[in-house]
């Protein structure tokens, strides 16, 4: 069903660009919410790259540290 994260990386040919769009995605997330990347990272891979769904995680993932 379009718009569910599945767990796998969008396929693009050898699947750099989904990868480096992800990487765009988690540095930008971690930029504005002040998480690591590397939580950022696995936001993502739970959540998908819905933005509004990112930044209340984050926000709350910021709270309990």
């Amino acid at each position: 069903m379009a718009g569910q994260n599945d767990g796998k990386e969008a396929q693009t040919g050898d699947g750099k660009a989904a990868r480096d769009d992800i990487e765009l995605l988690a540095r930008r997330l971690a930029k504005d919410t002040d998480i690591s990347e590397d939580e950022a990272r696995e936001l993502i891979r739970l959540i998908g790259t819905d933005w509004t769904s990112l930044v209340r995680e984050a926000r709350f993932l910021k709270g309990r540290h």
